[in-house]
């Protein structure tokens, strides 16, 4: 029988942390935990700045989105990774591999191309602020996202076929809780540099460019703030630049770390870890960082706790 064909019927057995059970134990905990959290953080987002119509303006729409991303994020993968850090059972099915992988890069690159958006959206603001209205409207907006998913969708097709074509040797032990791109290309019995390459030069397209676009438009910003002549002008484009800023820079530097090393690199464990923290963590961190430096946000949310108590 073809090897490929072996690995498509028996699918792929994930190790994740099986050598150290206490670990499992601890951080199915934490994933639980941050998951709730990411749960009832991006909700609330969402609902809050859907019920406020103060907030039904291009940047509350482009948060909307990705607190939307940051819910399908965790949600796609958590199941998954419960079912291997508590129980026995460490097997997933080479279809159920496939659209994990799938799923899994595609929210990841629309991820990068909103963020991306979003700092446009900033920019204008910021830099053309009696222009703003004008630019950035509903239709605009809508047509940015639709070419956001469009882009990932299309994209995310290509490195998926090119890693789960590469043969295996009836290899199906997966070093890791789920299935992602670095693990299955370790597992190949062939040269993989070709695949590593192809996969290396898509991540500079989808991650590297969006992050050249952010730059620059925080340049512009940067450059415009410098010279208002008002101090609260100056701190209310901060604060507001600020908690993307934040966003931008922990989502892109895990993903640059884990991605866009030719021959991956990283040591066994640490791959997990930052795994595990792209996928849980800063899903849970986002409303977090986007309502403590922003009134309005903050404002909305208390009237919408005092709707749910009425």
């Amino acid at each position: 029988m073809d090897q490929n064909n072996y690995t498509s019927l028996r699918g792929f057995i994930l190790l994740g942390f099986s050598d150290h059970p206490r670990l499992e134990m601890v951080l199915s905990g934490v994933v639980t935990i941050f998951y709730l959290i990411t749960l009832v953080g991006n909700t609330a987002i969402i609902v809050a700045s859907l019920l406020d119509s103060h907030l039904h303006t291009p940047m509350y729409f482009f948060l909307r989105n990705l607190s939307f991303l940051d819910l399908c994020f965790t949600a796609s993968i958590i199941t998954q990774m419960l079912v291997n850090l508590w129980g026995p059972d460490k097997t997933i099915s080479y279809v159920g591999c496939v659209i994990q992988l799938y799923v899994n890069m595609c929210l990841g690159s629309t991820e990068c191309l909103l963020l991306a958006v979003m700092s446009y959206d900033r920019f204008t603001a910021i830099c053309k602020p009696l222009h703003y209205l004008v630019i950035m409207k509903p239709h605009l907006c809508l047509k940015m996202i639709i070419m956001v998913w469009g882009i990932s969708l299309a994209c995310s097709a290509v490195p998926c076929i090119l890693t789960m074509n590469l043969p295996r040797c009836g290899n199906n032990l997966l070093d890791h809780f789920l299935c992602e791109l670095p693990a299955l290309i370790k597992i190949a019995c062939t040269d993989t540099t070709t695949v590593e390459m192809s996969v290396f030069a898509l991540g500079i397209v989808i991650v590297l460019t969006p992050l050249l676009l952010i730059l620059i438009s925080y340049g512009y910003i940067a450059r415009t703030v410098l010279r208002m002549k008002s101090k609260v002008g100056q701190g209310k484009a901060i604060n507001t630049c600020g908690s993307h800023l934040t966003v931008v820079s922990i989502f892109y530097g895990t993903v640059i770390y884990m991605y866009l090393q030719p021959g991956n690199r990283a040591s066994k464990n640490q791959g997990k870890f930052f795994t595990l923290f792209y996928t849980i963590i800063i899903p849970s961190l986002n409303p977090l960082i986007y309502t403590l430096r922003n009134k309005e946000m903050k404002d909305a949310l208390k009237k919408l706790v005092r709707v749910a108590y009425e």
